[in-house]
């Protein structure tokens, strides 16, 4: 019998283990995923800014790989946030050429179709907008 508790316990300390790292492993592909289907026709496969389109833009779109280098080896977090959701630009900063991901994922749910409210909705938009910041963290030059 406790032999038994002993090969019990152990597996569900190994699954709460590597709960986090799956957990991470998920994110990651779900921000690879939003990557590719929004940002790489800009940004690039390799998140370099030489996309298929980044030459018919006026501005030169940025090289996602140098976020921290660019930064004092800090990855701006907040910022990075802010750029992609887009909702609360600011009006001094000018016109922007990047899509406002915030309100664009906000369309996507069908919340009346699964009877969400505004709060999961937004939920749901925080969610990838955090996925797609997970994968562009991942992948920063050191």
């Amino acid at each position: 019998m406790i032999g038994q508790f002993r090969a019990v316990s152990a597996v569900l300390a190994a699954a709460i283990l590597a709960t986090p790292a799956v957990a991470y492993a998920q994110a990651t592909d779900i921000g690879q995923r939003e990557y590719a289907n929004g940002c790489a026709v800009c940004h690039g496969p390799g998140m370099k800014g030489d996309g298929p389109l980044a030459a018919q833009l006026k501005k030169p779109v940025p090289d996602l790989t140098r976020i921290s280098k660019d930064n004092m080896g800090v990855f701006p977090f907040a910022r990075i946030y802010d750029v992609i959701d887009g909702r609360q630009a600011v009006a001094t900063h000018g016109p922007r050429e990047m899509p406002v991901w915030g309100a664009q994922y906000s369309k996507e749910v069908p919340g009346w179709y699964f009877g969400f409210g505004p709060k999961e909705v937004e939920s749901l938009v925080q969610g990838r907008i955090l996925a797609l910041i997970g994968y562009i963290y991942s992948v920063q030059e050191k």
